[in-house]
């Protein structure tokens, strides 16, 4: 087992603290002067902002590697937003551009270090099966299935990303370019399937067995799962930041709509919309999709855990959170068997204090919880149990 690491001293947590607050409110502040764009002075002030607030998280001493590995992660997401390197090297691997370079890597990772974790883990079925789910998943979904239809029909569409998560396809201008099947898809999986799911087997249907997002951080960031937050400042943070980033993702796709319908009506390009719809759009591609999503969410696992998008910041893992508080699923504790030995606590990617349940003998369902079940796999008593019950049960 893994050693948990040493806390920061109090006068480093009150500057941390500090950092903590200022350094996001500054990104967003610059954010607007455009100095983000291009790769010269704003480029460099954008990665010294980025491995700031990152450094303004962390609330333990770690050893100096996972900075520099954090630092080569979030390094490898700039060169690949913000310049053209990597389109260079996938013209010489003889690939169409940087993006379907990036998808192979991507793929490659979770099915390689997909691999590993079945090895390790191979005498859990569930841990098994989920990891293989994973896998196919995003080698057929969000891999093999685009790529032929960016072939056939010169557009991609990715099956295993769901609004609002995918906050695009919900976009009118994006989703009524697509034969219409695939408006019925859209709309189905993410209003009718979407719920249903979770309210019958929890958020993990998605979150730990289809979400590419998930599948990277459940096999490539295994190994620093343990990293995850477990203080009750991070729990308040993130009860804040995700339901913001939810409401944020809501209120563009209302106002990306209205833009939309109101344009059709008029019949003209600009409405009184126009200008707010489009910072919207703008904003939202730009600080969730790009930075919390890509940059932070694994250039940060490292140094934060593998799950800091997840936990802190997808809208899609908000709102089936919320259902899942309501639905079947919940992690029940077996009465007067914890040792209270912290494995479930250490080892939950999501920051869940499992132990104190366990301690209590209280069977609970989490709105964070993704459902993967190491609680369950690292108990040396087998206390912890993964179901799906009706309430009262």
């Amino acid at each position: 087992m893994m050693t948990i690491v040493e806390s920061l001293s109090p006068g480093a947590e009150r500057v941390r603290k500090a950092a903590r607050y200022l350094l996001p409110i500054i990104y967003v502040g610059l954010y607007f002067t455009g100095i983000y764009q291009g790769t010269g002075f704003g480029f460099f002030v954008n990665f010294l902002l980025i491995m700031g607030i990152m450094w303004s998280f962390v609330r333990r001493k770690l050893p100096v590697r996972n900075y520099i590995l954090a630092a080569v992660l979030t390094l490898f997401y700039f060169i690949l937003y913000w310049t053209s390197v990597f389109d260079g090297l996938a013209g010489f691997l003889g690939l169409p551009d940087r993006w379907v370079l990036y998808g192979v890597v991507y793929t490659c990772f979770i099915l390689g270090f997909g691999i590993q974790f079945i090895r390790r883990n191979r005498h859990s079925r569930y841990q098994v099966w989920r990891t293989i789910s994973l896998i196919i998943v995003q080698v057929v979904l969000a891999f093999i299935i685009p790529l032929v239809m960016r072939v056939i029909i010169n557009k991609e569409y990715y099956f295993s990303y769901l609004w609002p998560l995918k906050i695009e396809y919900f976009y009118p201008a994006t989703i009524l370019e697509f034969p219409f099947p695939f408006l019925v898809y859209s709309l189905g999986a993410s209003l009718v399937l979407m719920p249903v799911l979770a309210l019958t087997l929890g958020k993990r249907w998605y979150c730990s067995w289809v979400c590419g997002c998930g599948g990277l951080a459940e096999t490539f960031g295994d190994k620093w799962r343990h990293l995850s937050d477990k203080s009750t400042s991070a729990w308040k943070f993130e009860k804040v930041s995700i339901y913001t980033v939810l409401g944020i993702s809501m209120a563009a796709t209302v106002l990306i709509f209205l833009n939309w319908k109101i344009n059709v009506q008029a019949g003209s390009e600009f409405t009184q919309l126009e200008g707010v719809a489009g910072l919207a759009e703008s904003f939202y591609g730009f600080i969730v999709s790009i930075i919390l999503a890509g940059v932070m969410g694994v250039g940060y696992y490292p140094v934060l855990g593998s799950r800091v998008w997840c936990r802190f910041f997808c809208p899609m893992a908000a709102l089936l959170g919320l259902i899942q508080k309501g639905g079947r699923f919940r992690i029940s504790v077996k009465e007067d068997m914890c040792i209270s030995c912290g494995n479930c606590s250490t080892y939950c990617e999501m920051g869940i204090d499992v132990r104190a349940y366990a301690q209590k003998n209280l069977s609970f369902t989490r709105a964070s919880c993704v459902g993967c079940g190491i609680c369950a796999h690292v108990c040396p008593r087998g206390v912890l149990k993964l179901e799906n019950k009706r309430r009262g049960d």
